[in-house]
């Protein structure tokens, strides 16, 4: 199995980078972990305290529970992937089976940040865009789909996502394999990264 780490800023375009790669790869090849679904469970905090809640520091994930799925997965046995919400800040009670394949995605802002994981990945890719075009992107994900007022947003953004991302995201490039310019856009360097994964797997 080989097991690739996908990161960057929050809004740096990790998600086209591997909507783009299951384009070009067999799906029954593939199988994805991402970061978000193994937030830990809040739900039972106040609507005040959820507002607060700093989803881009490392310790909001339960990293201990995403290393034992990968490592589960590379013995070839299935898992269940949580499910969570951002607007009630609690895992749902439903869970998403992921089965063993030959490439494992792990998907995240914070992947990089914690040693264990790295030390898991076979291949680190750093996605990277400009702050400007992040924060438009962030803007829009938390208006459509977190349920935050522009005001919020952009609040949020400025206490919580921007310092994390110098404090915590921006320093793992130094761990990354391949960096990935202009996020998603960055066909060239999508295929490239593709390229490497079909030589690795054949």
């Amino acid at each position: 199995m080989l097991i690739l780490g996908i990161t960057g800023g929050s809004g740096s375009g990790k998600t086209t980078v591997v909507r783009k790669i299951m384009k070009v790869l067999p799906k029954d090849k593939i199988s994805i972990l991402s970061q978000d679904a193994y937030y830990k469970d809040n739900g039972e905090l106040s609507q005040e305290e959820k507002e607060k809640i700093n989803f881009d520091h490392p310790d909001s994930i339960e990293f201990s529970l995403l290393n034992h799925h990968i490592r589960q997965l590379t013995h070839h046995q299935p898992v269940e992937m949580p499910t969570y919400s951002y607007t009630t800040c609690r895992r749902g009670t439903e869970t998403i089976p992921v089965f063993p394949t030959e490439i494992l995605i792990v998907e995240g802002i914070l992947i990089l940040t914690h040693e264990e994981l790295r030390s898991l990945l076979d291949l680190k890719v750093y996605v990277d865009s400009d702050a400007d075009d992040r924060l438009i992107r962030i803007i829009q994900r938390d208006v459509h789909e977190r349920g935050r007022g522009l005001d919020k947003s952009i609040q949020h953004y400025e206490s919580y996502v921007k310092p994390m991302h110098n404090i915590f995201i921006e320093p793992t490039k130094r761990y990354a394999d391949i960096i990935i310019p202009i996020g998603g856009h960055n066909d060239k360097g999508i295929d490239i990264l593709t390229s490497k994964i079909l030589q690795t797997i054949s």
